[in-house]
């Protein structure tokens, strides 16, 4: 079953093509990565599925993506995006995520606090609930906010460069722990990502755009086998 599904879409900005004429579809339990250079269009394709960006063309989402008028998708975004100098602790970020599903005046119930509790210690960071959010490493501010995409039990989770700013193997533990939570929540996920080594291992689908095209979709070993995506962005042999 598809949960989601682009026609012909394009996303402008004051003239300039962010993105032409995209067909793809994501199906239930996916986990696609998503690559491309700079500027070639990523970001603007998750923004166009969320909703958040005028396009042209169609996106449709399945009904198992709503709860009535909510829609079940997660985001993550980067870490750049996030302002960690805001005075909020790490528990309170978690529940952050259920502001856009409860409203901003509606209060965090007991059950609320401790399901994200429960994240937390999932995450490996529940030591870190009370600490301000802008005392705790790269790491674990990631961790924290994939708890915040997660609380509101999306069917779709969609994550913005999800290892960007942190070392090597905490970047491998991080997306293990991300297909953990996606095959015990049964989510759908989509990730963005530069690092092809962390894409290659992960990623069961890849999507590649590139100045705001999709030159090619396919398995880890369709992608390294491609001549075309090979020359256009990966620079040689991936075999």
């Amino acid at each position: 079953m598809n949960l989601v599904t682009l026609h012909h879409v394009g996303v402008a900005y004051d003239g300039y093509e962010a993105l032409k004429n995209v067909d793809l579809t994501i199906a239930q339990d996916d986990f696609l990565g998503i690559i491309g250079p700079n500027g070639g269009g990523k970001t603007t394709l998750v923004k166009a599925i969320l909703g958040t960006v005028p396009h042209t063309g169609e996106v449709v989402l399945a009904p198992e993506l709503f709860r009535g008028k909510e829609r079940l998708i997660g985001y993550m975004p980067q870490i750049s995006n996030f302002d960690r100098t805001f005075p909020i602790s790490v528990l309170e970020v978690v529940l952050s995520g259920l502001q856009g599903h409860r409203g901003f005046v509606s209060r965090y119930t007991k059950e609320d606090r401790a399901k994200a509790l429960g994240l937390l210690e999932t995450s490996g960071i529940g030591e870190t609930a009370r600490s301000p959010i802008g005392e705790v490493s790269g790491g674990q501010m990631q961790r924290a906010l994939l708890c915040r995409a997660v609380i509101s039990d999306p069917k779709l989770l969609i994550l913005d460069e999800p290892a960007a700013g942190v070392a090597r193997e905490e970047a491998y533990t991080l997306m293990q722990l991300i297909r953990d939570l996606a095959a015990k929540r049964n989510m759908t996920i989509i990730f963005i990502e530069h690092d092809m080594d962390i894409v290659f291992n992960y990623a069961d689908e890849i999507s590649v755009l590139r100045d705001g095209e999709l030159i090619a979709s396919g398995t880890p070993d369709e992608i390294k086998q491609n001549e075309y995506v090979q020359q256009a962005y990966l620079g040689g042999d991936m075999s």
